[in-house]
């Protein structure tokens, strides 16, 4: 469901996007090619000033909330997955080929590409550096902390690539379903 703001801005998503007929979309939003929006997730630019773009490429998987603050900007770079029930609230960079995991929660922060955030962590209030990796809940508050993570592994790279791999042959057998009805 593609809804417009009180301030009467409406999403612009794309034709060769996917999108859940549970999810919904408010406001100024933007949504590029080849991405799956799946069951049940939120992006919601509705407050004054705020914005969220989707790049090419990305998932946002069941019941992920995107969220921009007033006067704030969510980017969530191509090829980027935003697993299950994780919650992304603006103002947030999100680099190109990130992983944000299973619950997690990222806030006020920049997320430099191909680096994965895992399952049940928070990121809030710091950068990280590229091609780094953010352990199974861990709390990073401290821009110490975010600058000690180690580098993403070959394994957790092949990982995220395979996710988004998986998610563009989801909206393109979803596209041909649509038009074949």
């Amino acid at each position: 469901m593609n809804l417009p703001n009180p301030h009467k801005q409406h999403p612009r998503v794309s034709k060769r996007a996917w999108i859940s007929e549970t999810a919904v979309i408010i406001g100024n939003v933007s949504v590029g090619d080849d991405v799956f929006v799946g069951p049940n997730a939120v992006l919601r630019a509705d407050e004054p000033g705020s914005s969220i773009t989707v790049q090419s490429g990305c998932n946002i998987q069941d019941n992920v909330v995107v969220h921009s603050l007033s006067h704030s900007e969510v980017l969530v770079g191509k090829n980027t997955s935003l697993a299950h029930s994780c919650i992304v609230h603006g103002p947030c960079r999100i680099g190109e080929g990130c992983f944000i995991g299973f619950g997690a929660v990222v806030f006020d922060c920049n997320i430099g590409k191909d680096t994965l955030v895992l399952h049940r962590s928070v990121v809030r209030g710091i950068d990280i550096f590229s091609g780094r990796m953010v352990p199974d809940g861990t709390v990073i508050t401290r821009q110490a902390c975010a600058d000690a993570l180690e580098h993403i592994t070959k394994e957790m790279t092949e990982f995220k690539r395979s996710v988004v791999r998986a998610n563009i042959e989801l909206v393109e057998g979803y596209m041909k379903l649509r038009e074949e009805s």
